[in-house]
């Protein structure tokens, strides 16, 4: 079974594109990575393609990041970080259409490197978000620097300080802005869609350019922030034994912030 699955309507320019690993709460393998590229720059060449909705499969997760059996071979340098999740986004593949992210389950951890290049998230109310980089002994680098331009500091902050203890209801993430709709359960997709729709129907040159110019409004920042991560993760990373006997022995019980 593909990682990814793709659907277009023809009739109204909009592609579904959905993260296709239920059985593994769509946590992203080395396979589904390249999946993800392969599908986004597949669409900058689709012209019957004007707007995209990317989903998860299943109803308990739309991600949880990286697949934890995942093996990423790293160069034996403290200046080189390979990180297959840099990728995985459709403004890391110049993809240039908008994509509006439906939400449902749980979104955590390397979820927000595709959620920070959505240009906006509707969720539903089973919607949860955290970040368990902490907990397990890592930084969180380029998650919180792409969710420092759609959340408030402090909130970015006790994401990602908060690791597992705590998760961030659907209704929470909407007062705060990282939701832009709150859709009743398992109406996300269908209301992501219909906003997918109406962005299709206009033209796609005003429509690309105006997606280009909400992308540099915050890159500075942005930029800024994802130079220093790699010596930040090399800096503060715990030995990946550490990492996984930290993994083993968390605990289960967390409070839903909402």
């Amino acid at each position: 079974m593909s990682g990814v699955a793709v659907r277009t309507d023809p009739d109204s320019g909009v592609a579904v594109v959905t993260l296709n690993r239920p059985d593994r709460l769509n946590a992203i393998d080395l396979a589904m990575a390249g999946e993800l590229a392969a599908v986004w720059r597949a669409l900058r060449f689709d012209d019957g393609v004007r707007a995209i909705v990317l989903t998860g499969a299943g109803g308990r997760a739309f991600c949880t990041g990286i697949d934890r059996d995942a093996v990423v071979p790293q160069p034996d340098s403290p200046f080189s970080l390979d990180d297959p999740l840099l990728g995985i986004g459709p403004k890391a593949n110049d993809l240039w259409k908008p994509v509006v992210a439906a939400v449902r389950g749980m979104a955590c951890g390397g979820a927000f490197y595709l959620l920070g290049e959505a240009e906006f998230v509707v969720a539903d109310t089973t919607a949860t978000f955290f970040d368990p980089h902490t907990t397990y002994g890592m930084v969180s680098a380029y998650e919180s620097v792409l969710m420092a331009q759609r959340m408030p500091y402090g909130e970015v902050a006790r994401m990602a300080l908060m690791g597992t203890a705590e998760r961030i209801s659907a209704r929470r993430a909407y007062e705060i802005g990282l939701v832009s709709e709150l859709a009743p359960e398992g109406e996300a997709l269908g209301a992501a869609t219909a906003c997918a729709a109406v962005i299709a129907g206009y033209p796609t040159e005003a429509v690309q350019g105006t997606v280009r110019a909400l992308w540099a409004a915050s890159e500075a920042g942005r930029s800024r922030g994802v130079a220093h991560a790699p010596h930040l993760i090399a800096l503060g990373n715990a030995t990946g034994e550490r990492q996984a006997r930290l993994f083993a022995g968390r605990g289960r019980a967390y409070r839903l912030r909402g």
